[in-house]
C-alpha cells in the first residue's frame, strides 16, 4: 500500500508551510506560559535552580526540580527534568492506575498506556474557550493531572513521555506525519509527537493521543510487516526504509441512527494509514512551531473542528462540534456500531460532564466547519 504514494523522507517538513516566525514564537511562547502558570500549585520540597544550559521547553525558567540521575538524561533528544511539582502518585491516581508502578517491564507499559487513554481525553477545547496550548510540562501536568481534563498529543504523549521515563523506561521521541485522505497523502508538516519505548532491546511505539477508532489501546511492537491486533482493530507498522507507516484495518460502520447513514464523520474505507515517522529522536523544541501553528492558523483542522474522544472498555465516545457519538467495538459480528446524535448548544456542557467528566473553565464554543476528519 505505501509504495503507492510516492513519499519523500519522512522527517522533512515544510517550515514555509507554518508562514511563522521562530523567533516571534519563541516570545510569544514565553510570554504564553508565564500566563497559563498562574494557579499551579506551590512548589513543595527543597529548592534547586536549574543550570540554565539545559532550560527547553519542558521546564520554566524558574522552576525546580530534583536531581535526575539517569544516565541518559544529559543527552540532546532524551535530556528530561521532572519538577517536584508533578508527583508519580498522583498522575497514577489520576488514570487510575494502582500499581505496581516500579518495574519498567512491558506489562506495566501496557496497563499505563491502558488506563491512561481511559481517563484522559484526546481534546482541544482550549483553542474554542478563547485559551492558549504550550509545551510546558508543569502546565500539562497540572491541566490534566490536577484540573481534570484532556489534551492533544504534544500535552497527552509529552507528559507521558516525562512520565514514563521518571519511572524508568528508555524513551524517545518520535514526529510522525498524519495521512491527509484529502490529500492521498501524508502532512508535510510533522505535528504529530509519539514515543518510542524500548524494553529489554525490543522497541514499541507508545501513543495514547490520537483518538476515536484509530487510539492505540496499547504499545504497538516496532516490527515490520506484522498484524497487530487489538481490540479496536489490527494495526500494522511497515519499515519502508527511510521512515515507517502505521496502518490500521477497521470493521464495517454499522450506523444505528439512519439520519447518519452518509455522515462525513464515518470512515468508508476499511483499510488506510494512519501515518508515518522517521526513527530519527527529537527534541520538544522540534514542535513548538506546530504547535502554535496547529491553534491559529485559519486552514488548520484543529481551528476548524471541536474535538474530543475517550476511550471506553467497550469502544469510544466522541464529541466533534454539537456531533456525539457512541462506538460499541462488536469484533464477534465483525462491526462496529455507531450510535450518533446532534446535540443542543444548552446540553454541551451537562454532556462533557457526565459522558467525560471535563468543566471547562471559560466559555465553549463547539465548532465544525468544513474540514477533512473521520471517527
Amino acid at each position: 500500500m505505501g509504495d503507492s504514494f510516492s513519499l519523500k523522507e519522512c522527517g522533512g517538513w515544510r517550515r514555509d508551510a507554518m508562514r511563522l516566525s521562530g523567533m516571534w514564537l519563541m516570545l510569544r511562547r514565553n510570554n504564553d506560559r508565564d500566563q497559563l502558570s498562574e494557579g499551579l500549585p506551590a512548589l513543595a520540597g527543597p529548592r534547586r535552580p536549574l543550570p540554565t544550559k539545559h532550560l527547553g521547553t519542558n521546564v520554566r525558567p524558574g522552576a525546580w526540580t530534583r536531581t535526575n540521575t539517569d544516565s541518559q538524561a544529559d543527552t540532546s533528544a532524551n535530556f528530561t527534568l521532572f519538577p517536584t511539582t508533578m508527583n508519580l502518585e498522583k498522575y497514577f491516581q489520576r488514570i487510575g492506575f494502582r500499581g505496581p508502578g516500579d518495574k519498567a517491564d512491558l506489562p506495566t507499559l501496557k496497563l499505563v498506556h491502558w488506563h491512561h487513554i481511559m481517563s484522559v481525553c484526546f481534546e482541544n477545547f482550549d483553542i474554542h474557550c478563547g485559551e492558549k496550548l504550550v509545551m510546558d510540562l508543569e502546565v500539562v501536568f497540572h491541566k490534566i493531572v490536577h484540573l481534570g481534563r484532556g489534551g492533544w498529543c504534544m500535552e497527552n504523549n509529552f507528559l507521558l513521555t516525562h512520565v514514563l521515563r521518571e519511572m524508568g523506561y528508555e524513551v524517545t521521541v518520535l514526529g510522525a506525519r498524519v495521512f491527509n485522505a484529502s490529500l492521498g497523502d501524508f502532512s508535510p508538516i510533522e505535528g504529530h509527537l509519539v514515543n518510542r519505548v524500548t524494553i529489554d532491546g525490543k522497541s514499541y511505539i507508545v501513543d495514547v493521543s490520537f483518538g476515536a477508532s484509530s487510539q492505540l489501546w496499547e504499545p504497538l511492537e516496532l516490527v515490520s510487516g506484522k498484524e497487530q491486533v487489538q481490540v479496536p482493530g489490527s494495526f500494522r507498522l511497515t519499515d519502508k526504509g527511510d521512515f515507517w507507516i502505521l496502518e490500521k484495518t477497521n470493521r464495517k460502520p454499522e450506523i444505528v441512527n439512519p439520519d447518519f447513514a452518509d455522515s462525513n464523520l464515518v470512515k468508508k474505507q476499511l483499510s488506510r494509514p494512519i501515518y508515518c515517522f522517521t526513527l530519527t529522536p527529537r527534541h520538544m523544541e522540534h514542535f513548538v512551531e506546530t504547535n502554535e501553528y496547529f491553534q491559529t492558523d485559519p486552514s488548520s483542522l484543529f481551528v476548524n473542528k471541536s474535538i474530543c474522544s475517550l476511550q471506553t472498555p467497550g469502544g469510544f465516545r466522541a464529541l466533534i462540534g454539537w456531533t456525539y457519538s457512541e462506538v460499541t467495538f462488536q469484533a464477534e459480528r465483525g462491526v462496529d456500531v455507531y450510535d450518533m446524535k446532534d446535540v443542543p448548544d444548552e446540553e454541551i456542557e451537562s454532556l462533557l460532564s457526565d459522558k467525560f467528566k471535563i468543566h471547562l473553565p471559560k466559555k465553549f464554543q463547539p465548532v465544525n466547519r468544513h474540514a477533512n476528519y473521520t471517527l
